[in-house]
């Protein structure tokens, strides 16, 4: 049954996951706004806003779900030549703003975007709250990499990702998984499969076994300390798995 947020509704509690929809996989909920306190409810409870232009807000929570445990992330021996080479640069929190204007841009295999820009001001929100955090990947002072999540305890929420050079989105996902690693996450949520996903370790797993690990996880102690403090990324990442 598809929950419908009425017009001003302050209420930000979201219905039981169970109650989404099967088809299509994981629609729960029509309407409402992207106010902080909205997004940061849906989070907690394993939902996620996605819609495109001139729709309403579509909230989801599709099971199974894709998440990638930090320390199943399988590194090709392609990606870490690429990594060995160190020709590219990583930070974090440098240019939020830029990395998600680029996440919103064109895309070779589809037409528009979900990321619309009511998108991009709620998360910019919530960045200014040091909740959302973003990788940037450089090579010669120009952006060519990144992605951007919402990190809540231990779990960060990944929201999307691009490239403008081969591997550069790789390229950001071991930083944050080396980052995560060693900040004492737990969980990255990948909301969506992909085959690109799976290459580097994403699975899908049942959406009560996700919900599960959430109420294990997002209201531990967050690192944030770590996110403000930690400003580059070194190229080398050592302990990581590599692929056969």
């Amino acid at each position: 049954m598809i929950h419908i947020f009425q017009p001003g509704q302050i209420d930000v509690r979201f219905p039981d996951v169970e109650e989404a929809e099967r088809e299509p996989n994981g629609l729960l909920a029509i309407g409402g706004d992207l106010d902080p306190r909205r997004l940061l409810s849906a989070y907690r409870n394993g939902i996620f806003p996605w819609y495109g232009p001139e729709q309403p807000i579509l909230w989801w929570s599709p099971d199974p779900r894709t998440v990638l445990f930090p320390q199943h992330l399988k590194v090709s021996r392609s990606l870490r030549k690429t990594l060995r080479q160190q020709r590219l640069l990583a930070t974090i929190d440098q240019a939020f703003g830029s990395v998600t204007e680029a996440c919103a841009g064109p895309r070779k295999d589809a037409e528009g975007t979900w990321l619309v820009p009511a998108m991009q001001q709620a998360y910019h929100q919530l960045h200014r709250r040091g909740l959302a955090h973003s990788i940037e990947i450089w090579s010669e002072e120009q952006l060519v990499g990144g992605l951007y999540g919402v990190a809540m305890g231990r779990v960060f929420f990944g929201e999307s990702m691009f490239s403008r050079v081969n591997d550069g989105s790789k390229v950001a996902l071991v930083h944050l998984v080396n980052r995560l690693r060693a900040w004492g996450y737990s969980l990255i949520d990948c909301q969506v499969y992909s085959a690109h996903l799976e290459t580097l370790g994403a699975q899908q797993i049942p959406r009560h076994r996700f919900t599960t690990f959430l109420r294990r996880w997002v209201e531990l102690p967050p690192a944030a300390q770590a996110w403000r403090e930690e400003v580059a990324v070194y190229p080398e990442i050592p302990g990581l798995s590599k692929t056969e």
